[in-house]
């Protein structure tokens, strides 16, 4: 059985809580689980010491016995020193889309036109002053 460190969601409409629980990865997300290790509160601020609560012997214990944490849990395990987190790159990601890099390069092939045709006439009556 694979296990998975995930959250599971609580709490009214627009009002988020989440637990942090071990589970099944077949199981849904707020379905069965074999045990709650913490909680999130994410309207608390950041700075707040009770915005995360992790039970740090318990996660040490399923670490131990394979669960592997989601990306948002393995922030969480993170900042508390529970587990290592690999920081991801994706130089991508701040590239603009296909069609806005298309409208880009129209704009500047224009705008070379535009500039090319302002110093045609120019360049014509430099050459008939000679």
């Amino acid at each position: 059985m694979s296990l998975k460190i995930r959250l599971a969601r609580a709490g009214s409409k627009k009002r988020p809580y989440y637990h942090i629980v071990i589970a099944d990865v077949r199981s849904p997300r707020d379905g069965r689980f074999i045990e709650t290790v913490g909680a999130w509160n994410p309207l608390l601020p950041r700075e707040g010491g009770e915005r995360v609560k992790l039970d740090a012997d318990r996660i040490k214990h399923w670490l131990g016995h394979g669960a592997l944490p989601t990306d948002r849990v393995a922030r969480f395990l993170d900042e508390a020193g529970l587990s290592k987190r690999e920081a991801r790159v994706n130089p991508e990601k701040a590239l603009p889309g296909k069609k806005a890099q298309e409208r880009i390069d129209a704009i500047k092939k224009a705008q070379e036109e535009a500039a090319a045709a302002a110093a045609a006439p120019a360049l014509a009556e430099e050459a008939a002053a000679e």
